[in-house]
């Protein structure tokens, strides 16, 4: 298939890319710059210059393809609902193009979205749009393609991560850098579920080329790692304290990460591991993340 993949020069648009091609598939990968594009021509794909913002060329790309990968998200949290505005708009813009059609559209969501209480576990069956985290606009654009008839499935993720990059952990690297001490909040024991880059890009394969219409699919490699863990390997890899901070007093420590660092949060990935015989290789998040500050690679 030719299939057009968003945030294709990212961090995880590239691992996909990556697996597309391994798969025998054709790539046109959006990008906004000639870095972009030399980055995409070296990995064997090709380019498809536009934005986001670019609701028309978004399109042109999608009518272009047999089938889409929607990877881009900004993640700049300060603007948090504007970013998950924008997703809807482009989540609808790319299906319109394939009304009529039966070529695949892939989207990218949370995997916090299958929950619809702290502590309890997400699973793919599960979806609940009124819940307050803005992101929901993502799979409710989703719903209302499917009800017109597109073929739209659903990637949720964890925590991504390999060496380098480890999602929302990453920015909790540079709060302790910051604060001089690795915290998590009351007794740590809030879940946060993860998987390692390669085996998510495999998810969105499987999906692309297998997916049913409709279907979530769980790219979650560890259901739940307790947060006093992730905030220990932190506090050892930069050699600072880890300590505690009470509940009242985690939005003034952690900021905009407070109410991320304050969910339990679990996934299980079950059904998708059964329906897309996905099976996760990569190394464990907490070995990934004491790596990359051993080495010195770590973002953050």
């Amino acid at each position: 298939m030719r299939i057009f993949v968003t945030g294709a020069t990212g961090f995880i648009g590239s691992a996909v890319v990556h697996q597309l091609i391994q798969g025998g598939h054709e790539v046109l990968g959006l990008t906004r710059s000639e870095d972009g594009a030399r980055q995409l021509e070296a990995a064997g794909a090709k380019a498809h210059r536009g934005s986001l913002e670019d609701l028309d060329g978004l399109r042109r790309g999608a009518d272009s393809a047999d089938a889409i990968i929607h990877c881009a998200f900004d993640h700049d949290f300060s603007k948090y609902l504007d970013n998950c505005e924008q997703d809807r708009r482009v989540i609808t813009a790319l299906g319109t193009a394939l009304r009529g059609t039966n070529r695949p559209l892939v989207i990218t969501s949370a995997t916090s979205l299958g929950s619809v209480k702290a502590g309890q576990w997400a699973t793919e069956a599960d979806f609940h749009g009124d819940l307050g985290n803005p992101r929901v606009r993502s799979e409710l654009a989703a719903v209302d393609l499917i009800q017109e008839g597109v073929n739209v499935s659903v990637v949720r993720l964890p925590q991504v991560h390999d060496p380098v990059k480890h999602g929302l952990i990453t920015f909790l690297i540079t709060l302790a850098r910051q604060k001089g001490v690795a915290a998590y909040v009351g007794e740590g024991t809030q879940r946060w579920p993860a998987g390692h880059v390669e085996d998510v890009a495999r998810v969105y394969l499987g999906a692309v080329e297998r997916g049913a219409r409709g279907a979530r699919y769980h790219a979650v490699a560890e259901d739940g790692i307790a947060t006093c863990d992730i905030a220990t390997v932190i506090g050892n890899g930069l050699g600072l304290p880890v300590v505690s901070v009470p509940e009242q007093d985690a939005a003034a420590h952690f900021g905009w990460l407070a109410m991320f660092a304050q969910h339990d949060i679990p996934a299980s990935s079950a059904w998708t591991r059964e329906t897309l015989g996905w099976a996760p290789k990569g190394p464990s998040m907490l070995v990934d993340l004491a790596d990359g500050l051993a080495r010195g690679v770590t973002a953050g």
